[in-house]
């Protein structure tokens, strides 16, 4: 396992280089972040397409399969997957040799018309333990908990996180925002992990685009309300050195 670890997250615009699909824009990104130097990128929720129904071996996520296993990163990618003919909000896991080695289905649904999943998902790569949630997850402290029990040091939250007008009477997006960044610095804290939120720009104005990546103590890097590429160079031995400073 590394000791440093590069995380990379793309805030990307939806649907302006292809009106029906973000392909290029995601491999575009991949490359970016290798070049970067990233071990890893995460992309938003549901960020493949407009009107497909898709399983893991559709022809676009194979694309991207091929551009991981070009550039020897890792990635996660977000949309809606058959599976077993059930239609799940998916994450998929992609490694530097282009293999899907793992999934998460989201559990906590809000609004969407899919099935929702049921377990948690703690992966082994190269370079640590990752955990995975996707979007209302990150209101649940109880799958964070889970996770971090089951090893997790790093959890990715492909999002696209939008606020409806009742949750506020006035100042909506700052409000939100405010929420949103409250919730990963909480998640991180109180399980001692990195956790990093990833979230795409869209011409809506209810759509939160604040992405972040934290360690238990601070907001090491953040986007708000642009298209762009960020980087933490994150040092795992941090989590041990944390877990005994509060232990104490």
């Amino acid at each position: 396992m590394k000791k440093f670890v590069k995380i990379a997250l793309a805030q990307i615009k939806y649907f302006d280089i292809s009106s029906v699909n973000n392909i290029e824009k995601i491999k575009k990104y991949i490359i970016l972040a290798k070049e970067r130097g990233a071990d890893i990128v995460c992309f938003p929720e549901s960020c493949l397409h407009k009107n497909y129904i898709f399983h893991k071996n559709h022809k676009l996520i194979n694309e991207i399969r091929e551009e991981c296993k070009n550039n020897k990163i890792w990635a996660i990618i977000n949309e809606d997957i058959k599976i077993k003919d059930k239609l799940y909000n998916t994450s998929l896991l992609i490694n530097r040799k282009g293999k899907i080695v793992g999934d998460y289905e989201k559990i906590h649904l809000y609004g969407d018309k899919v099935n929702p999943g049921k377990k948690i998902r703690v992966f082994n790569t190269d370079f640590g333990k990752i955990g995975i949630v996707i979007c209302w997850d990150l209101a649940f402290p109880e799958l964070f908990n889970k996770m971090k029990k089951a090893g997790a040091q790093i959890i990715f939250c492909p999002s696209q996180w939008w606020y409806d007008s009742i949750a506020h009477k006035e100042k909506h997006e700052i409000r939100e925002l405010e929420i949103l960044e409250s919730l990963v610095r909480v998640r991180a804290f109180e399980n001692v992990c990195f956790v990093a939120l990833c979230n795409p720009v869209m011409d809506s104005k209810y759509q939160i685009s604040y992405s972040a990546i934290a360690s238990p103590t601070k907001i090491l890097s953040k986007i708000v309300r642009k298209e762009g590429l960020i980087i933490s160079k994150i040092n795992l031995n941090e989590i041990k050195k944390l877990e005994d400073h509060y232990k104490s």
